[in-house]
């Protein structure tokens, strides 16, 4: 999974430049020139995330299509009954607690370096919003003490049945870890999006971001306490880096959000780091390293993937798209453009430079990649097509997801549900889906920047939340320096 030498962290860490990089944004960002409206991409990546909503739905939701769903879920467990929760990690009608977790950390680090962007664009209470519909369910999963509810559904029936969420009739099993069922990686991504979400709230809501800051204490300290592998989401959501780095990320994050110093000496004494050419929902020491700003480290990210570094280990497209693995290798592409991102802010910040051998590159150098790799997303790329729903030139007709691609059933014909006939009925057409998933960012092409727009081709068609989440904080920054930037109607 990336990983190229792992060691225990030496005691020199660079606090001080991890205060000024989470210190409430940047005064200086790298300009960007845009061939795309970057505004309206934005507004619609967080569009999707609405459209990933379960639970009783706001009089404001956008995607017409959705409707109220899963409102009895956790009533097995008599918790989190009529919840709330960004249900979807991708198309399935599970709810994944590791990849839910991680879209939550990750979308709240985009609003918290890029707040200002957000709040020009007219986005920053969207994503406000997008945020602790997550961080709600999350609580209320989290409502016991030494335990975390991790899984709602079953996702061996799940994938049994083509339905949309609203008309599901799968079990909604409830899945949980504790003191004997141990599962460190997810408790560990749950405390780092409790902490950084706290972040993003204390300034406008102290009782809440308190709340969510003291719950991720709790949970980091049951992780450190109660270690163990949580198998009970494979063969769909496994780690296979092992839960190190969620340890790490969690503490990077509790950090930042207390300053304790009990969690940086947990990150100086106890942690495990790695250098790594990879940052997903699975392997997080790439982002651990841009958060505490280790420089050396942060740079040997860089330098593994930027094409002219002589230490260059990434796959790069002819077209010029990271390509790590098939299947929803978008992700991929929008987290390195996400660090890369907010690396360029601090090399500028401090003007400084990345040092790849006899090579350096500025922060400029170091945006343009990023935005190379939004701007293949959004259609400059060899089959001059967008990859991101209802955006651009071309778009994606048949998304691989549930809710987008089976229609509104009336009541009768809700009665008459038959799992093996949805796949006829809807799965194998090849016609557009009935309802546009606006803004989601599918799976996208192969290592050969082939694609086929097909339901049934899933590496290529299927979105997932995380794409979107790391995508949203570079598209702010891209639309904020536009000549003339997008402004959304809330």
């Amino acid at each position: 999974m990336g990983i190229i030498d792992v060691r225990v962290l030496s005691s020199s860490i660079a606090v001080a430049w991890l205060v000024l990089l989470l210190g409430g944004g940047f005064d200086l960002l790298v300009g960007v020139n845009g061939e795309f409206d970057y505004g309206d991409a934005l507004t619609k990546s967080i569009i999707f995330l609405e459209a990933q909503r379960s639970g009783k739905l706001p009089a404001n939701h956008r995607p017409s299509w959705r409707g109220d769903s899963a409102l009895q879920d956790g009533k097995l467990a008599n918790v989190f009954y009529v919840s709330r929760t960004i249900q979807f990690s991708s198309r399935d009608n599970v709810k994944y607690g590791l990849p839910m977790a991680f879209t939550v950390t990750t979308l709240s680090w985009g609003a918290i370096s890029y707040q200002s962007e957000l709040k020009s664009t007219g986005e920053l209470e969207n994503v406000r919003a997008a945020i602790r519909w997550g961080t709600d369910y999350l609580l209320k999963a989290s409502s016991k003490h030494n335990r975390l509810y991790v899984q709602v559904g079953d996702p061996e029936k799940d994938h049994q049945c083509w339905m949309r969420p609203e008309n599901m009739k799968t079990p909604r099993s409830v899945l949980q870890i504790d003191q004997s069922n141990p599962g460190t990686e997810i408790a560990a991504e749950t405390s780092a999006a409790m902490a950084a979400s706290s972040i993003v709230f204390r300034h406008f809501d102290r009782p809440y971001a308190h709340q969510l800051l003291n719950k991720a204490k709790l949970l980091f300290e049951f992780a450190k306490a109660h270690k163990g592998t949580y198998d009970g989401e494979c063969p769909f959501y496994c780690s296979y880096s092992g839960y190190h780095d969620e340890l790490m990320w969690a503490a990077t994050w509790l950090y930042i959000a207390s300053r304790k110093a009990t969690y940086l000496n947990y990150i100086e004494e106890e942690s495990i780091s790695a250098k790594v050419a990879e940052f997903s929902w699975d392997l997080k020491y790439a982002g651990h390293k841009s958060l505490e700003a280790y420089k050396h480290q942060a740079d040997s990210f860089i330098c593994s993937v930027l094409p002219d570094s002589p230490y260059h280990q990434v796959f790069i497209s002819a077209g010029g798209l990271v390509h790590l693995r098939d299947g929803a290798n978008t992700q991929y592409a929008t987290s390195t453009a996400f660090l890369f991102s907010v690396y360029s802010d601090l090399l500028a910040k401090h003007n400084q430079q990345v040092t790849c051998g006899n090579k350096r590159f500025d922060s400029a150098q170091v945006m343009a990649f990023a935005k190379q790799q939004m701007d293949y997303l959004l259609g400059k790329n060899p089959r001059d097509r967008s990859y991101m729903v209802g955006f651009g030139q071309n778009p994606p007709k048949q998304a691989h997801h549930r809710g987008a691609s089976v229609p509104k059933l009336s009541a009768t014909n809700i009665d008459a549900v038959n799992c093996p006939m949805s796949f006829v009925n809807w799965y194998n057409k090849n016609t557009p889906n009935p309802n546009e998933l606006t803004g989601a960012i599918v799976g996208g092409p192969d290592r050969y920047d082939n694609f086929q727009d097909l339901r049934s081709e899933s590496a290529m068609t299927e979105p997932t939340t995380y794409t979107n989440s790391l995508a949203i904080g570079v598209l702010a920054k891209l639309a904020a320096t536009q000549t003339h930037p997008h402004t959304s109607s809330q």
